[in-house]
Formats: C-alpha cells, sequence, structure tokens
C-alpha cells in the first residue's frame, strides 16, 4: 500500500509559477509510475503530466505543455510538478497518482482508472 501525500500548494498570480510536491511512503517509489491530475470545482478530474519509474519518459496534457515540467527523485521518493506562467484557468486542487509498472501496458494513462493510488490533493489558485 503507497500512500501519497502533496504538499506546495497556494495562491499565485496569474504568469507566476509555483511547485508542488507529492511524497510517497509504504512501497518502493521506483516500482511506480507517477502522473499529476487536476481537478477544478464542477469539473471531472483530468490528467496532467505522467513520467515513467526512471524518469525517462515524460507526457503531457496539451494545455500545460511549455508550461509544466514533472519530476522525480527516486532517492527521495518524490515527485514534483513545476508550473510556471500560471493562468487562471489552471485553478484546481492537484492530485498525485502512482501506476503500477506492469509489463503489459504503458508508464501514463491519461484516465483516473489507470492509476492504483492517489493523494489527498492540493489546492492551487491562480488570480488574475
Amino acid at each position: 500500500q503507497v500512500q501519497l501525500v502533496e504538499s506546495g500548494g497556494g495562491l499565485v498570480q496569474a504568469g507566476g509559477s509555483l511547485r508542488v510536491s507529492c511524497a510517497a511512503s509504504g512501497g518502493t517509489f521506483s516500482t511506480y509510475h507517477m502522473g499529476w491530475f487536476h481537478q477544478a470545482p464542477g469539473k471531472e478530474r483530468e490528467f496532467v503530466a505522467a513520467i515513467s519509474w526512471s524518469g525517462g519518459n515524460t507526457n503531457y496534457a496539451d494545455s500545460v505543455k511549455g508550461r509544466f515540467t514533472i519530476s522525480r527523485d527516486n532517492a527521495k521518493n518524490t515527485v514534483y510538478l513545476q508550473m510556471n506562467s500560471l493562468k487562471p484557468e489552471d485553478t484546481a486542487v492537484y492530485y498525485c497518482a502512482a501506476r503500477r509498472i506492469m509489463n503489459s501496458r504503458s508508464y501514463y494513462s491519461t484516465a483516473t482508472s489507470g492509476y492504483d493510488y492517489w493523494g489527498q490533493g492540493t489546492q492551487v489558485t491562480v488570480s488574475s
């Protein structure tokens, strides 16, 4: 059982930057690919970014390409999401998720059902 705890959310002005973190415990971190999702009020949870277990592969939603960067530090059991050039529409609760490595599937999924464990989320608010 993997526990995920996000941190680093907050209030930032449009055009600003923020880095959110997700610390994992209770499992072998390097046996999981990781993802970030966000959920705005009244909307479905949406894929933001994913990273393979080694950090060698990443994937991003079109809406964040060129602005957000996902990274991980397996020695610290932590995955990060660096968010630059933030826009008001980026306002949401940001969740990290863990996807167990399996030979039969890709390192990432854009569906929430593709992940095995979730954190509780951290709020990011971008003011205009």
